[in-house]
């Protein structure tokens, strides 16, 4: 706990160091953007030019639209929160025809006073420049007569389409036409290359970025992408560290708030109240509510049960702060008491974690709590009778134990050795489906931990160690009263 609050001191401190920069409360500077960009282009091989587009904007149903969320790289390059828009990152300066240098192109949504009343305002041209820092910008729509001659380089990067964008009818620079319009141009530039003999094109093949076997590369860029974003700046762990805290602070308000009449529905809604309460925008991924078997389904999202009854109540939930997304995990029991079958697997799960998170260490990979975590799974579901061999444990804890997380909650890595500054879960479980090939008595019992953990040159410290996670202290922080016991509402007829 020392160690975290050191980092929470620290934290704040930078905090202040980056309001004085001029950024709006807490969000990404301007500059944080500007040097993600300038490190992904020391990063990019000579002579070529990198292109990201926006993510699309995704039908829910009919004419609702879901709530847009941005591409993490494009955010994390740009800041730009809007659909339809094209970023090209050029390794070398370039000069147009007036004689202007630049090494960076941002195409964005262009300003429309009808559309704006409907969907919210639009940054635009000027406003990429004024707020984004870009000197290059211009609407969307020049994209389409961009004029880039993708011949004279020796790599164009990009990243594979997802084709998952429709087409609308009213905008003629949405994301289906930009991304057409770029396509267009790659089999200009291809048809140029072949002609002139100059060399290959090979689509989705090329994966060495010093080899210069092929001049449309949809592989390396999500290489460079990761390099950079596994490892977090101080500016990145104030909001992710703040969105750890929030998901943590949740799972102590419904350890107090839970009782055996509680729907799953309800238990998310506490979760999901709490983040909102604190400030973030969304959650960072579906919220995950299982109670007694509904646990053993790993990415359970109905959350529809009625009565949690005193079945153990698994609850993964994140909160999404700023873009940041944090993943924590706790188990807890409806009526307050671990039973005795209850609490041997709860406390095998928590001896597993503990053994994980100690070697979440510079050095180590992902490969390493994995590792410390199933071996003591395996001995304790082997000591309890309810396997016979170490192999027959991965039927009870079948995923893996740690992943990076950041702008995305399975953040990108290279999977490489652990070094400073990046932060993962260790997450490990068992679950137990009725019907299992052991004793009853443990069948429906689902049990996972997880946490955030910070790798420091100092060892490990888990951002989310305000949410209790030795049995004693969850039992005895569910005896608490919570601020929801006298919220109560009219019935309905």
């Amino acid at each position: 706990m020392k160690s975290l609050i050191t980092l929470l001191c620290f934290l704040t401190f930078s905090s202040s160091i980056i309001a004085q920069k001029g950024t709006p409360e807490d969000y990404l500077s301007s500059q944080f953007h500007k040097e993600r960009r300038e490190a992904l282009r020391a990063k990019m091989p000579k002579n070529t030019v990198a292109v990201f587009f926006a993510n699309a904007e995704r039908n829910r149903s009919n004419d609702v639209d879901y709530v847009y969320h941005q591409d993490p790289d494009f955010y994390y390059l740009t800041g730009y929160k809007e659909p339809n828009s094209v970023l090209v990152i050029f390794s070398e300066k370039q000069t147009n025809a007036e004689g202007k240098t630049y090494n960076e192109l941002l195409y964005v949504q262009e300003k429309n006073p009808q559309a704006e009343q409907w969907t919210g305002y639009r940054l635009g041209v000027e406003g990429a420049k004024s707020q984004l820092g870009f000197d290059m910008a211009f609407n969307g729509k020049e994209f389409l007569n961009s004029g880039i001659d993708y011949t004279k380089f020796d790599k164009v990067l990009f990243d594979s389409f997802k084709d998952d964008y429709r087409d609308s009818p009213r905008d003629e620079a949405d994301l289906f036409d930009l991304v057409k319009s770029f396509r267009s141009q790659l089999e200009a530039t291809q048809t140029a290359i072949n002609s002139e003999n100059t060399m290959t094109v090979e689509l989705n093949q090329s994966t060495n970025i010093e080899e210069k076997k092929a001049t449309v590369d949809n592989r390396t860029l999500s290489q460079l992408m990761a390099g950079l974003r596994q490892v977090k700046t101080p500016e990145e762990m104030v909001l992710l560290t703040k969105a750890v805290r929030i998901s943590a602070m949740g799972q102590r308000e419904i350890m107090k708030a839970m009782h055996p009449g509680m729907s799953e529905t309800e238990i998310q809604g506490v979760h999901e109240y709490v983040y909102k309460k604190y400030g973030s925008e969304y959650e960072g991924y579906p919220s995950i509510v299982g109670a007694g078997n509904n646990g053993c389904v790993l990415h359970y999202i109905e959350n529809s049960k009625m009565k949690v009854e005193n079945d153990l109540v698994l609850m993964d939930l994140g909160a999404e702060y700023h873009g940041y997304t944090a993943d924590v995990t706790r188990t807890i029991p409806a009526n307050g008491k671990f039973s005795p079958e209850q609490k041997a697997i709860y406390d095998l799960v928590y001896d597993a974690q503990e053994a994980g998170i100690a070697a979440s260490i510079i050095g180590n990979n992902l490969r390493s709590p994995d590792t410390a975590a199933r071996k003591i799974i395996a001995e304790g579901l082997i000591k309890l009778g309810i396997v016979k061999t170490e192999a027959d444990a991965w039927k009870y804890f079948p995923h893996g134990t740690s992943h990076h997380i950041g702008l995305d909650v399975h953040d990108p890595s290279l999977r490489g050795d652990f070094e400073a500054n990046m932060v993962i879960t260790v997450e490990p479980g068992i679950y137990i489906p009725e019907g299992s090939d052991c004793d009853k008595k443990w069948w429906g019992i689902a049990v996972r931990i997880e946490d955030d953990i910070l790798i420091t040159e100092n060892g490990p410290v888990n951002l989310s160690a305000e949410a209790p996670r030795k049995a004693e202290e969850i039992e005895a922080l569910m005896k608490e009263s919570s601020v929801l016991d006298n919220f109560k509402l009219p019935k309905l007829d």
